[in-house]
């Protein structure tokens, strides 16, 4: 939050915040039109009825690094410790569609996630773990429906139903030509891959959330909050209309999209933030696309609390910091929460951090009274103010991605990309000169910081994965490995669903770095275009 050299604050995203907001700040103001009622269309008030007055929102801890073993115990302990849904992150090779033996893999083997080169890792994932009991939440994009495939292979090994299974994959490449990196194929083949795990799911896993449209990792990049909102359903129409465009009713798929937000200090914003999101979706589904089932018109989301925002001087105030954007992202609605570990500004979390991350939601939850009531800030004045002026500012940037011809015609111009690094500058400037106080960085000071022990990953990950690869490649048989990925290569040259002869490739043992390399022969890998 920074002030102007008037004295006037603004909101994260450049908009003005008056000290004080009357009956005055509402005039003119239809209640029914924009606020509505709880569960009912536009959803301003929260998807469901009863939002967390029956049960409180899913605590899902995002976790995952080293070995699939190492993985698998953490998951253990958070479900232990009262997690209710799993969030796996996945280290840059798997990401990246190489395995962890590929020379481009070097040095970052399970560094910043697990490591998942085959069917054979996902199985020690989840070992022990009832996948027809838990809801999965897997932080993959380019890969995904690769990973999607592995989880169901597992959970048929475990006797589970696919049409049982529950959880969300990433899934949104978009976003990656924006402000993450970890795209493999161009953009069409890429949207094509999207479109076909909305059909694979459609008709195999219809429990499954397709695709987790985020706006985090732009948040995360610089983005303002109307930035993150805007580029983000921005993504989403255009997923949408690659999926019709494809020959799939809105009403058939729509229901199971989801989204992925940050939640950051600034409470009362966020909450604005998260209530316009749900508003505007509400709106592009049912007047532009003509969706007529009330869920396709639903916005539901996960949240995160905001990693750009911790700091590594006095971590412990990273505590607070995530319990105050817990609160905001339940103020705000969100269907599920992970709230960071305070010591991820310097490392991986220790089992202890983990911990006290998950019993910070658990405080909210159960020691709060946050969950009696529904949207406890509707018809506040400065809150449903700043919700129109959101509103405002996020439907100005939308318009200017479609004058551009689209999201993807947007990103190929460098916009939303260049509009974030714009506002990351101005972060910066404004930290630096001190109009953004950030405590502990640039106010509020210590002389000499304590020393902190942070979570280390075996450097020797890397050559243990790497046997492992050999020996399944020596023990598969080479055949029906190629076979498999000889039909997937067919089946990418045409317009078939190339999610089922990748699934026979994956069954044979083939791995995600094989399963990629056979679509690159085909679709080839995205170069990015240099703006000026």
């Amino acid at each position: 939050m920074a002030r102007e050299s008037d004295g006037a604050r603004r909101t994260e995203s450049g908009l003005p915040l008056d000290p004080v907001y009357g009956p005055d700040a509402l005039a003119g103001w239809d209640a029914a039109e924009q606020l509505g009622e709880p569960g009912a269309y536009p959803f301003t008030r929260g998807v469901y009825p009863t939002m967390y007055t029956t049960r409180p929102w899913t605590m899902r801890q995002y976790a995952g690094f080293g070995t699939a073993t190492e993985s698998n115990a953490r998951y253990k302990q958070l479900i232990a410790n009262g997690t209710t849904g799993l969030s796996v992150a996945f280290d840059l090779p798997t990401q990246m569609g190489h395995d962890s033996d590929a020379p481009l893999a070097h040095g970052e083997v399970g560094k910043v996630g697990v490591a998942v080169d085959s069917v054979e890792d996902m199985r020690v994932l989840f070992d022990g773990i009832p996948l027809g009991e838990v809801s999965t939440s897997m932080t993959i994009n380019a890969p995904a429906a690769l990973l999607l495939l592995m989880y169901q292979l597992v959970a048929e090994e475990q006797g589970v139903p696919a049409g049982e299974l529950t959880g969300t994959i990433q899934n949104d490449v978009l976003k990656e030509y924006i402000a993450r990196g970890t795209y493999i194929f161009p953009p069409k083949p890429s949207l094509r891959l999207v479109a076909d795990v909305f059909r694979y799911c459609r008709a195999e896993m219809p429990k499954w959330n397709t695709i987790s449209i985020s706006g985090y990792h732009m948040a995360e990049a610089g983005a303002s909050p109307a930035q993150e909102i805007a580029f983000t359903l921005a993504d989403g129409i255009e997923y949408v209309r690659t999926a019709v465009a494809a020959g799939m009713d809105v009403d058939d798929f729509a229901p199971r999209l989801s989204f992925f937000f940050v939640s950051r200090t600034t409470l009362l914003e966020e909450v604005a933030k998260f209530r316009a999101a749900r508003r505007i979706w509400a709106r592009v589904m049912r007047e532009s696309f003509g969706a007529k089932d009330p869920k396709s018109w639903m916005l539901r989301f996960h949240t995160q609390t905001a990693g750009v925002q911790l700091t590594a001087q006095q971590p412990e105030v990273n505590l607070v910091r995530v319990a105050v954007q817990g609160l905001a992202a339940v103020f705000g609605g969100t269907q599920s929460l992970h709230t960071n570990s305070f010591d991820e500004a310097i490392a991986l979390p220790t089992d202890k951090s983990a911990r006290l991350a998950l019993r910070t939601q658990q405080v909210l939850a159960y020691e709060t009274d946050v969950t009696a009531t529904v949207d406890p800030f509707a018809g506040s004045y400065v809150v449903e103010s700043m919700t129109d002026a959101m509103e405002a500012e996020v439907l100005a940037l939308m318009r200017r991605v479609e004058d551009l011809g689209g999201a993807v015609s947007a990103i190929e111009h460098g916009f939303q990309k260049g509009e974030i690094e714009r506002s990351a500058y101005r972060i910066a400037q404004e930290t630096d000169r001190g109009e953004r106080v950030v405590v502990g960085v640039n106010r509020f000071r210590l002389e000499a910081e304590e020393a902190y022990s942070p979570l280390r990953v075996d450097p020797e990950i890397e050559a243990r994965q790497g046997a492992r690869l050999a020996r399944l490649r020596a023990s598969r048989d080479s055949g029906a490995v190629a076979s498999a990925l000889a039909e997937l290569r067919s089946t990418a040259g045409g317009s078939g669903n190339v999610l089922y002869p990748m699934k026979t490739a994956l069954s044979a043992r083939a791995t995600v770095g094989e399963v990629c390399g056979a679509l690159r022969e085909v679709w080839g890998s995205y170069v990015p275009h240099e703006v000026f």
